[in-house]
C-alpha cells in the first residue's frame, strides 16, 4: 500500500506512541491491523486544508471523522460520520434519519474528547467508545487508500478505505457526504 502526501509513513502498531490509547488498542485487536499506517506530523497542520498544503496529501484521499448527536424526547443517540474531505456530513437529513431523531447535532467538543478518549481535531473511526454507529460515506470505501486522524492531533493513519467500512459499528450509507463548494 502507498499511502498518499510526503509524509514518512510506517507500521501503526510500531508506533503506538502515535496513537491515543483507545485506537491502539482497538487496532491491536483488529483483523486487518498490518494495514494501517501512521505518520507523525506538526499538530498546527492537523487539520486538513493545512495537512493537504504542508504535505501534499489531497483531500480526495482525506476523511473526516466528526461526532454527532441525535434526540427524541429524552433519548439521545450518539454515532460518528466519517465522510471525505470534500465533502460535509449531512447531519439535518441522513444522519438524523439514521438517529432517528427530531434533530441532530455536532456533539459538544468538550463531551466528544471527553466521551472518545481522542484529542479534537484528531477523533478517528478506529477505537470509538462501544455502542457508537460509525456511519460511513460509501464514496470513503472507493479511495484506494483514505487519510484520516490518530485520535492525537500530532499523528495520521493511513488504511484502504473500503476497511474503513468493516471497522467494529460500521455501515456505509450511499450519499452521506454532501460535496462542499469549490
Amino acid at each position: 500500500m502507498r499511502a498518499p502526501g510526503s509524509l514518512a509513513w510506517t507500521p501503526a502498531l510500531g508506533r503506538p506512541d502515535l496513537l491515543a490509547s483507545p485506537v491502539a488498542a482497538a487496532l491491536a485487536a483488529w483483523e486487518h491491523r498490518e494495514e494501517v499506517l501512521v505518520a507523525e506530523i506538526d499538530p498546527a497542520v492537523a487539520d486538513t486544508a493545512a495537512l493537504v498544503a504542508a504535505h501534499g496529501v489531497p483531500a480526495a484521499a482525506s476523511a473526516n471523522c466528526v461526532v454527532v448527536a441525535g434526540r427524541r424526547g429524552e433519548v439521545e443517540r450518539v454515532a460518528t460520520c466519517v465522510v471525505l474531505a470534500t465533502t460535509r456530513a449531512d447531519v439535518n437529513g441522513l444522519v438524523r434519519r439514521a438517529l432517528e431523531a427530531r434533530k441532530a447535532s455536532f456533539l459538544d467538543r468538550e463531551r466528544a474528547v471527553a466521551d472518545s478518549g481522542m484529542e479534537f481535531g484528531g477523533i478517528t473511526p478506529l477505537g470509538l467508545p462501544h455502542g457508537w454507529p460509525v456511519l460511513v460515506d460509501a464514496a470513503v470505501g472507493a479511495v484506494d487508500v483514505v487519510v484520516v486522524g490518530s485520535g492525537l492531533r500530532r499523528s495520521k493513519l493511513a488504511l484502504p478505505g473500503a476497511l474503513v467500512a468493516q471497522l467494529p459499528g460500521a455501515n456505509a450509507v450511499e450519499g452521506l457526504g454532501v460535496p462542499v463548494g469549490p
